[in-house]
């Protein structure tokens, strides 16, 4: 455990951003998933859309959301 004050905050913040950054990973990874499954233009729009906020929040590298976008458009 952190003993100094600074370490103890740090300790904090780290797990509510961990909370809010698996959120935005889970709602990605399961839009990518409904949008390889079933091809419709909804879940592709929304899968585009879950990885644009993913890449935009910096849960994923920019690269990574483009290249999933790149996959799921293709087929």
């Amino acid at each position: 455990m952190p003993i100094i004050k600074s370490a103890k905050k740090r300790v904090r913040s780290s797990a509510k951003k961990h909370k809010a950054n698996l959120a935005y990973r889970t709602a990605y990874k399961s839009a990518v998933k409904k949008a390889r499954i079933e091809k419709s233009e909804e879940n592709v729009k929304a899968a585009y859309r879950a990885l644009d906020k993913a890449a935009q929040k910096r849960v994923i590298h920019p690269n990574k959301a483009a290249r999933l976008k790149s996959r799921i458009g293709k087929k």
